[in-house]
Protein backbone atom coordinates (compact mmCIF):
# COMPACT_ATOMS: atom_id res chain seq x y z
CA UNK A 1 0.00 0.00 0.00
CA UNK A 2 1.17 3.51 -0.38
CA UNK A 3 0.34 6.65 1.20
CA UNK A 4 0.61 9.60 -0.85
CA UNK A 5 1.60 12.81 1.45
CA UNK A 6 -1.65 15.38 0.10
CA UNK A 7 -0.44 18.53 1.67
CA UNK A 8 2.86 18.54 -0.49
CA UNK A 9 2.65 22.44 -1.46
CA UNK A 10 1.66 23.42 1.46
CA UNK A 11 3.12 26.15 3.43
CA UNK A 12 4.14 25.87 6.86
CA UNK A 13 2.99 28.13 9.51
CA UNK A 14 5.88 31.09 10.02
CA UNK A 15 4.11 32.46 13.24
CA UNK A 16 6.73 32.08 15.61
CA UNK A 17 5.80 31.33 19.22
CA UNK A 18 6.76 32.86 22.93
CA UNK A 19 9.34 29.62 22.96
CA UNK A 20 11.25 31.08 20.24
CA UNK A 21 11.66 34.58 22.08
CA UNK A 22 15.14 35.16 23.27
CA UNK A 23 16.95 32.26 21.46
CA UNK A 24 19.45 32.32 19.22
CA UNK A 25 18.57 31.16 14.86
CA UNK A 26 18.48 28.14 14.85
CA UNK A 27 20.31 26.13 12.35
CA UNK A 28 18.58 23.27 11.24
CA UNK A 29 21.01 20.08 9.81
CA UNK A 30 21.00 19.57 5.86
CA UNK A 31 17.83 17.60 3.93
CA UNK A 32 18.15 13.83 2.97
CA UNK A 33 19.91 13.92 -0.35
CA UNK A 34 20.17 10.29 -1.80
CA UNK A 35 18.94 6.95 -0.43
CA UNK A 36 19.40 5.45 2.86
CA UNK A 37 18.62 1.97 4.62
CA UNK A 38 17.84 1.70 8.36
CA UNK A 39 16.06 -0.58 10.75
CA UNK A 40 14.05 2.02 11.92
CA UNK A 41 12.64 5.82 9.79
CA UNK A 42 10.80 8.15 12.21
CA UNK A 43 8.53 10.59 10.28
CA UNK A 44 8.30 13.66 12.57
CA UNK A 45 10.60 15.93 14.95
CA UNK A 46 8.29 16.54 17.68
CA UNK A 47 8.32 14.91 21.08
CA UNK A 48 7.04 11.73 19.70
CA UNK A 49 9.47 11.30 16.88
CA UNK A 50 12.41 12.61 19.28
CA UNK A 51 11.70 10.79 22.46
CA UNK A 52 10.96 7.66 20.66
CA UNK A 53 14.50 8.03 19.13
CA UNK A 54 15.66 8.75 22.13
CA UNK A 55 14.38 5.78 23.34
CA UNK A 56 14.98 3.01 20.36
CA UNK A 57 18.56 4.19 19.99
CA UNK A 58 19.31 3.79 23.59
CA UNK A 59 18.08 0.23 23.68
CA UNK A 60 19.56 -0.54 20.40
CA UNK A 61 22.70 0.93 19.64
CA UNK A 62 23.32 -1.08 17.25
CA UNK A 63 20.42 -0.63 15.21
CA UNK A 64 20.15 2.49 12.49
CA UNK A 65 17.62 5.17 13.32
CA UNK A 66 16.54 8.19 10.72
CA UNK A 67 14.11 11.10 11.81
CA UNK A 68 12.85 13.12 8.81
CA UNK A 69 11.56 16.49 9.78
CA UNK A 70 9.45 18.36 7.26
CA UNK A 71 10.94 21.38 8.76
CA UNK A 72 12.65 21.86 11.64
CA UNK A 73 12.49 20.20 15.01
CA UNK A 74 9.98 21.37 17.03
CA UNK A 75 7.90 23.02 14.14
CA UNK A 76 4.64 21.97 15.04
CA UNK A 77 2.69 21.62 18.50
CA UNK A 78 6.05 21.13 20.46
CA UNK A 79 7.08 24.08 19.91
CA UNK A 80 3.93 25.98 19.66
CA UNK A 81 2.16 24.71 22.90
CA UNK A 82 0.94 26.24 26.27
CA UNK A 83 3.54 24.79 28.19
CA UNK A 84 1.67 22.54 30.48
CA UNK A 85 2.81 19.43 31.69
CA UNK A 86 -0.11 17.52 33.27
CA UNK A 87 -1.01 14.35 34.76
CA UNK A 88 -4.40 12.28 33.46
CA UNK A 89 -5.57 11.03 30.07
CA UNK A 90 -7.89 13.72 28.58
CA UNK A 91 -11.37 11.90 27.77
CA UNK A 92 -10.93 9.27 30.77
CA UNK A 93 -13.55 9.76 33.28
CA UNK A 94 -11.88 9.58 36.98
CA UNK A 95 -14.94 7.68 38.53
CA UNK A 96 -12.95 4.13 39.17
CA UNK A 97 -9.90 4.99 41.54
CA UNK A 98 -7.96 2.01 40.89
CA UNK A 99 -7.86 2.70 37.13
CA UNK A 100 -7.46 6.73 38.06
CA UNK A 101 -4.29 5.44 40.38
CA UNK A 102 -2.80 3.46 37.58
CA UNK A 103 -3.36 6.23 34.82
CA UNK A 104 -2.22 9.23 37.47
CA UNK A 105 0.52 6.53 38.09
CA UNK A 106 1.49 6.51 34.55
CA UNK A 107 1.48 10.13 33.40
CA UNK A 108 3.29 11.05 36.44
CA UNK A 109 6.00 8.86 35.95
CA UNK A 110 5.97 10.57 32.13
CA UNK A 111 6.58 13.56 33.25
CA UNK A 112 9.70 12.23 35.78
CA UNK A 113 10.60 11.34 32.81
CA UNK A 114 11.48 14.55 31.03
CA UNK A 115 12.56 16.10 34.31
CA UNK A 116 15.29 13.75 34.47
CA UNK A 117 16.14 13.72 30.72
CA UNK A 118 16.55 17.32 31.16
CA UNK A 119 18.60 16.53 34.35
CA UNK A 120 20.74 13.94 32.79
CA UNK A 121 21.88 15.72 29.59
CA UNK A 122 22.44 19.11 31.28
CA UNK A 123 19.83 20.46 28.99
CA UNK A 124 19.58 24.61 28.43
CA UNK A 125 15.66 23.82 29.08
CA UNK A 126 13.56 26.24 31.42
CA UNK A 127 10.78 24.28 33.32
CA UNK A 128 9.33 24.43 36.71
CA UNK A 129 7.06 21.92 38.33
CA UNK A 130 5.05 23.32 41.66
CA UNK A 131 1.81 21.95 40.41
CA UNK A 132 -1.25 22.96 38.06
CA UNK A 133 -4.61 23.73 39.33
CA UNK A 134 -7.85 22.71 37.71
CA UNK A 135 -10.97 25.68 38.33
CA UNK A 136 -14.07 24.60 38.65
CA UNK A 137 -16.47 27.21 37.51
CA UNK A 138 -19.68 25.89 38.51
CA UNK A 139 -20.60 25.33 42.01
CA UNK A 140 -22.32 21.47 41.66
CA UNK A 141 -19.30 20.18 40.00
CA UNK A 142 -16.57 22.14 42.38
CA UNK A 143 -18.62 20.14 45.08
CA UNK A 144 -18.66 16.82 42.96
CA UNK A 145 -14.72 17.50 42.65
CA UNK A 146 -14.11 17.82 46.65
CA UNK A 147 -15.80 14.35 46.62
CA UNK A 148 -13.44 13.16 43.82
CA UNK A 149 -10.55 14.20 45.57
CA UNK A 150 -10.94 12.40 48.59
CA UNK A 151 -11.66 9.03 47.30
CA UNK A 152 -8.77 9.86 45.32
CA UNK A 153 -6.19 10.70 47.96
CA UNK A 154 -7.69 7.87 49.52
CA UNK A 155 -6.02 5.47 47.56
CA UNK A 156 -2.69 7.40 47.71
CA UNK A 157 -3.13 10.42 44.99
CA UNK A 158 -1.22 13.71 46.33
CA UNK A 159 -4.17 15.86 45.51
CA UNK A 160 -5.67 18.63 46.85
CA UNK A 161 -9.00 20.34 47.13
CA UNK A 162 -9.06 24.29 47.44
CA UNK A 163 -11.60 26.84 47.68
CA UNK A 164 -12.07 30.47 49.41
CA UNK A 165 -9.30 32.42 50.57
CA UNK A 166 -7.07 29.06 50.50
CA UNK A 167 -7.21 29.45 47.16
CA UNK A 168 -7.46 32.85 46.68
CA UNK A 169 -4.00 33.00 48.73
CA UNK A 170 -2.65 31.07 45.39
CA UNK A 171 -4.75 31.57 42.12
CA UNK A 172 -7.31 34.16 42.72
CA UNK A 173 -9.95 33.46 39.61
CA UNK A 174 -12.86 35.56 39.06
CA UNK A 175 -16.05 33.18 39.01
CA UNK A 176 -14.38 30.27 40.31
CA UNK A 177 -16.12 28.29 43.40
CA UNK A 178 -12.98 25.77 44.27
CA UNK A 179 -9.97 24.01 42.31
CA UNK A 180 -8.23 20.59 42.44
CA UNK A 181 -4.52 21.25 43.33
CA UNK A 182 -1.91 18.69 41.30
CA UNK A 183 1.73 19.34 43.14
CA UNK A 184 3.13 17.14 40.60
CA UNK A 185 2.45 18.56 37.54
CA UNK A 186 4.25 21.65 35.73
CA UNK A 187 4.94 23.55 32.65
CA UNK A 188 7.84 23.13 30.38
CA UNK A 189 9.82 24.87 26.94
CA UNK A 190 9.02 22.19 24.82
CA UNK A 191 10.69 23.74 21.60
CA UNK A 192 14.11 24.07 23.93
CA UNK A 193 13.72 20.33 25.09
CA UNK A 194 12.83 18.83 21.83
CA UNK A 195 16.02 20.90 19.93
CA UNK A 196 18.17 20.48 23.03
CA UNK A 197 18.25 16.65 22.17
CA UNK A 198 19.29 16.94 18.78
CA UNK A 199 22.80 16.73 20.04
CA UNK A 200 21.93 13.41 22.09
CA UNK A 201 20.50 11.81 19.66
CA UNK A 202 22.88 12.95 17.15
CA UNK A 203 25.55 11.36 19.54
CA UNK A 204 23.43 7.94 20.07
CA UNK A 205 23.92 7.80 15.80
CA UNK A 206 20.66 9.26 14.87
CA UNK A 207 20.27 10.53 11.81
CA UNK A 208 18.57 13.66 11.48
CA UNK A 209 17.51 14.96 8.73
CA UNK A 210 15.33 18.22 8.43
CA UNK A 211 13.46 19.97 5.81
CA UNK A 212 12.76 16.10 4.53
CA UNK A 213 9.02 15.96 4.15
CA UNK A 214 7.65 12.46 3.48
CA UNK A 215 5.83 12.60 -0.02
CA UNK A 216 4.48 9.04 0.05
CA UNK A 217 4.91 5.83 2.10
CA UNK A 218 5.04 2.59 -0.01
CA UNK A 219 3.96 -0.39 2.90
CA UNK A 220 5.72 -3.76 3.00
CA UNK A 221 7.92 -6.04 5.07
CA UNK A 222 10.49 -3.02 3.80
CA UNK A 223 8.61 0.13 4.03
CA UNK A 224 9.87 2.87 1.52
CA UNK A 225 9.49 6.71 2.54
CA UNK A 226 9.93 9.16 -0.75
CA UNK A 227 11.44 12.37 -0.24
CA UNK A 228 12.36 15.27 -2.74
CA UNK A 229 16.16 14.24 -2.88
CA UNK A 230 16.10 10.61 -1.94
CA UNK A 231 14.20 7.49 -0.79
CA UNK A 232 14.28 6.09 2.85
CA UNK A 233 14.33 2.29 3.13
CA UNK A 234 13.20 0.82 6.10
CA UNK A 235 12.06 -2.36 8.50
CA UNK A 236 9.64 -0.17 10.58
CA UNK A 237 8.93 2.94 10.61
CA UNK A 238 7.35 5.39 13.48
CA UNK A 239 4.22 7.87 12.45
CA UNK A 240 5.24 11.03 14.66
CA UNK A 241 3.00 13.56 13.21
CA UNK A 242 -0.50 13.83 15.50
CA UNK A 243 -1.92 16.71 13.53
CA UNK A 244 -0.06 15.89 10.34
CA UNK A 245 -1.22 12.32 10.15
CA UNK A 246 -3.93 12.43 7.52
CA UNK A 247 -1.79 14.26 4.94
CA UNK A 248 0.42 10.89 5.33
CA UNK A 249 -2.60 8.75 4.35
CA UNK A 250 -3.29 7.76 7.52
CA UNK A 251 -6.30 8.46 10.57
CA UNK A 252 -7.93 11.01 7.75
CA UNK A 253 -10.75 9.42 9.92
CA UNK A 254 -9.74 9.89 12.96
CA UNK A 255 -8.98 13.16 14.35
CA UNK A 256 -9.38 16.58 13.65
CA UNK A 257 -6.33 19.08 12.83
CA UNK A 258 -7.36 22.16 14.57
CA UNK A 259 -5.60 24.94 14.98
CA UNK A 260 -5.39 26.34 18.46
CA UNK A 261 -4.70 30.11 19.11
CA UNK A 262 -2.50 31.60 21.91
CA UNK A 263 -1.05 34.57 23.44
CA UNK A 264 1.70 35.56 25.80
CA UNK A 265 2.24 38.20 27.91
CA UNK A 266 4.69 40.49 28.58
CA UNK A 267 7.10 39.61 31.27
CA UNK A 268 5.98 40.56 34.93
CA UNK A 269 7.99 40.23 38.39
CA UNK A 270 6.61 37.75 40.78
CA UNK A 271 5.14 40.48 43.06
CA UNK A 272 2.77 42.03 40.43
CA UNK A 273 1.43 38.72 39.48
CA UNK A 274 0.55 38.12 42.91
CA UNK A 275 -1.34 41.25 42.89
CA UNK A 276 -3.09 40.10 39.61
CA UNK A 277 -3.81 36.85 41.30
CA UNK A 278 -1.37 34.30 40.30
CA UNK A 279 0.97 33.23 43.28
CA UNK A 280 4.73 32.51 42.68
CA UNK A 281 4.09 28.92 43.43
CA UNK A 282 1.51 28.16 40.43
CA UNK A 283 3.03 26.46 37.86
CA UNK A 284 -0.28 26.65 35.65
CA UNK A 285 -4.62 26.12 35.28
CA UNK A 286 -7.44 25.17 33.10
CA UNK A 287 -10.91 24.88 34.00
CA UNK A 288 -13.73 22.63 33.76
CA UNK A 289 -15.20 24.38 30.57
CA UNK A 290 -15.60 22.18 26.88
CA UNK A 291 -13.23 24.83 24.95
CA UNK A 292 -11.31 25.16 28.41
CA UNK A 293 -9.13 28.04 29.15
CA UNK A 294 -5.60 27.70 30.18
CA UNK A 295 -2.53 29.43 31.29
CA UNK A 296 0.74 28.80 32.28
CA UNK A 297 3.71 30.68 33.93
CA UNK A 298 6.86 30.65 32.45
CA UNK A 299 10.03 31.26 34.69
CA UNK A 300 10.72 34.54 33.29
CA UNK A 301 7.13 35.52 34.19
CA UNK A 302 5.14 35.83 30.81
CA UNK A 303 1.63 33.79 31.08
CA UNK A 304 0.63 31.78 28.09
CA UNK A 305 -2.92 31.58 27.69
CA UNK A 306 -5.19 29.95 25.57
CA UNK A 307 -8.72 28.61 24.86
CA UNK A 308 -12.15 29.75 26.37
CA UNK A 309 -14.23 29.51 23.38
CA UNK A 310 -15.11 28.55 19.73
CA UNK A 311 -13.23 31.28 18.73
CA UNK A 312 -9.78 30.10 20.01
CA UNK A 313 -9.83 26.84 17.97
CA UNK A 314 -10.66 27.33 14.15
CA UNK A 315 -11.17 24.57 11.65
CA UNK A 316 -11.20 25.41 8.19
CA UNK A 317 -12.60 23.39 5.28
CA UNK A 318 -9.79 22.01 3.50
CA UNK A 319 -7.05 23.80 4.86
CA UNK A 320 -5.21 20.63 7.18
CA UNK A 321 -2.97 21.72 9.02
CA UNK A 322 -2.33 24.95 7.32
CA UNK A 323 -3.19 27.87 8.79
CA UNK A 324 -4.49 31.09 6.62
CA UNK A 325 -6.65 34.00 7.74
CA UNK A 326 -6.59 36.29 10.22
CA UNK A 327 -6.47 35.09 13.79
CA UNK A 328 -7.66 38.72 15.33
CA UNK A 329 -11.37 37.39 16.83
CA UNK A 330 -9.38 34.58 18.38
CA UNK A 331 -6.84 36.94 19.91
CA UNK A 332 -9.19 39.26 21.03
CA UNK A 333 -11.39 36.57 22.40
CA UNK A 334 -8.63 35.20 24.55
CA UNK A 335 -7.68 38.02 25.84
CA UNK A 336 -10.82 38.66 27.02
CA UNK A 337 -11.48 35.66 28.67
CA UNK A 338 -8.18 36.33 29.93
CA UNK A 339 -9.50 39.41 31.75
CA UNK A 340 -12.59 37.50 32.65
CA UNK A 341 -10.37 35.21 34.87
CA UNK A 342 -8.04 37.84 35.82
CA UNK A 343 -9.41 41.23 36.01
CA UNK A 344 -6.32 43.33 37.22
CA UNK A 345 -4.58 42.33 34.02
CA UNK A 346 -6.53 44.34 31.82
CA UNK A 347 -3.55 46.40 31.46
CA UNK A 348 -0.89 44.22 30.73
CA UNK A 349 0.07 43.91 27.62
CA UNK A 350 -0.33 40.89 25.64
CA UNK A 351 3.86 40.32 23.84
CA UNK A 352 3.26 36.98 21.61
CA UNK A 353 0.78 35.29 19.77
CA UNK A 354 0.36 32.25 17.89
CA UNK A 355 -1.51 29.57 16.39
CA UNK A 356 -0.16 25.66 16.32
CA UNK A 357 -2.11 22.62 15.04
CA UNK A 358 -3.59 20.06 17.60
CA UNK A 359 -4.85 16.73 16.97
CA UNK A 360 -8.48 16.07 18.64
CA UNK A 361 -10.04 12.68 18.46
CA UNK A 362 -13.60 12.14 19.16
CA UNK A 363 -13.42 10.95 22.86
CA UNK A 364 -10.46 12.55 23.42
CA UNK A 365 -8.34 9.59 24.25
CA UNK A 366 -5.02 9.27 22.44
CA UNK A 367 -3.87 6.10 20.72
CA UNK A 368 -0.78 4.25 20.80
CA UNK A 369 0.24 1.07 18.50
CA UNK A 370 1.06 -0.60 15.89
CA UNK A 371 -0.80 -1.78 12.35
CA UNK A 372 -0.04 -2.56 8.75
CA UNK A 373 0.07 -5.95 6.74
CA UNK A 374 3.32 -6.50 8.35
CA UNK A 375 3.08 -5.05 12.07
CA UNK A 376 6.12 -2.65 11.00
CA UNK A 377 3.95 0.98 11.19
CA UNK A 378 4.30 2.31 14.44
CA UNK A 379 1.50 5.31 15.31
CA UNK A 380 0.97 7.61 18.79
CA UNK A 381 -1.34 10.28 17.85
CA UNK A 382 -4.93 12.46 19.54
CA UNK A 383 -3.18 13.44 22.46
CA UNK A 384 -6.36 16.33 22.52
CA UNK A 385 -4.43 19.24 24.53
CA UNK A 386 -2.61 16.62 26.71
CA UNK A 387 0.70 16.34 24.18
CA UNK A 388 3.74 17.47 26.34
CA UNK A 389 2.96 14.45 28.97
CA UNK A 390 1.37 11.91 26.34
CA UNK A 391 3.84 12.34 23.09
CA UNK A 392 6.81 12.58 25.42
CA UNK A 393 5.62 8.99 26.93
CA UNK A 394 5.18 8.03 23.96
CA UNK A 395 8.68 7.31 23.06
CA UNK A 396 8.58 4.92 25.74
CA UNK A 397 5.59 3.27 24.82
CA UNK A 398 6.27 2.89 20.98
CA UNK A 399 9.94 1.80 21.82
CA UNK A 400 8.61 -1.25 24.27
CA UNK A 401 5.88 -2.32 21.60
CA UNK A 402 8.45 -2.31 18.70
CA UNK A 403 11.11 -4.51 21.46
CA UNK A 404 7.86 -6.89 21.95
CA UNK A 405 7.92 -5.93 25.49
CA UNK A 406 4.78 -3.94 26.14
CA UNK A 407 3.01 -5.62 28.78
CA UNK A 408 3.03 -3.11 31.32
CA UNK A 409 1.02 -0.47 28.76
CA UNK A 410 -2.08 -3.43 27.92
CA UNK A 411 -5.39 -1.94 29.10
CA UNK A 412 -4.17 1.59 29.27
CA UNK A 413 -7.01 3.30 27.84
CA UNK A 414 -4.53 4.95 24.74
CA UNK A 415 -3.05 1.19 24.64
CA UNK A 416 -4.29 0.43 20.70
CA UNK A 417 -7.35 2.75 21.35
CA UNK A 418 -9.82 2.29 18.48
CA UNK A 419 -10.53 5.98 17.66
CA UNK A 420 -14.36 6.22 16.90
CA UNK A 421 -14.88 7.31 12.85
CA UNK A 422 -15.07 11.12 11.82
CA UNK A 423 -17.01 11.46 8.35
CA UNK A 424 -14.96 12.90 5.48
CA UNK A 425 -15.50 16.71 3.98
CA UNK A 426 -17.54 18.28 3.53
CA UNK A 427 -19.76 16.60 5.91
CA UNK A 428 -17.07 16.80 8.92
CA UNK A 429 -17.07 20.92 8.14
CA UNK A 430 -20.32 21.44 8.16
CA UNK A 431 -20.74 19.09 11.08
CA UNK A 432 -18.08 20.56 13.13
CA UNK A 433 -19.42 24.41 12.79
CA UNK A 434 -22.67 23.65 12.94
CA UNK A 435 -22.51 21.72 16.21
CA UNK A 436 -20.08 24.13 17.72
CA UNK A 437 -22.09 27.12 17.01
CA UNK A 438 -25.24 25.02 18.32
CA UNK A 439 -23.87 24.37 21.30
CA UNK A 440 -20.66 26.00 21.66
CA UNK A 441 -18.80 22.41 22.57
CA UNK A 442 -16.61 20.56 20.06
CA UNK A 443 -18.06 17.35 19.06
CA UNK A 444 -17.40 14.72 20.93
CA UNK A 445 -18.60 10.77 21.60
CA UNK A 446 -17.42 9.02 24.74
CA UNK A 447 -15.26 5.33 24.85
Amino acid sequence: MTRVNRELEARFDDNRSLWCAGKPPYEALPALAGDLDVDVAIVGGGFTGVSTALHIARRFPERQVALLEAKVLANGASGRNGGLMLNWVHGVPTGDVEEARRIYDVTRSAIDLIESVVQEHGLAVAYRRDGCFEAFTDPGRADEAAALVERLRAVGLPLRFLQGKELDSKLRLHGVHGAIFDPTAGQIDGLALVRGLRPVLLSLGVGIFEHTPVLSIEEGRTVRLRTPHGEVRAKAIVLGTNAYTPALGYFRGGIFPLHSHLVATEPLSAETWREIGWGPDVAGFSDDLDRLAYGSMTAGGALVFGGGSNAAYDYRYGSGTRWTGSAEPAFEAIRRRLVGYLPRAKDVRIAHRWSGPVALTMTRVCTMGVRGEHRNVYFALGYSGHGITLANLAGRVLCDIYSDDEVRWRGLPFYEQKLRYIPPEPFRWVGYHVYTALTGRSPRRGL
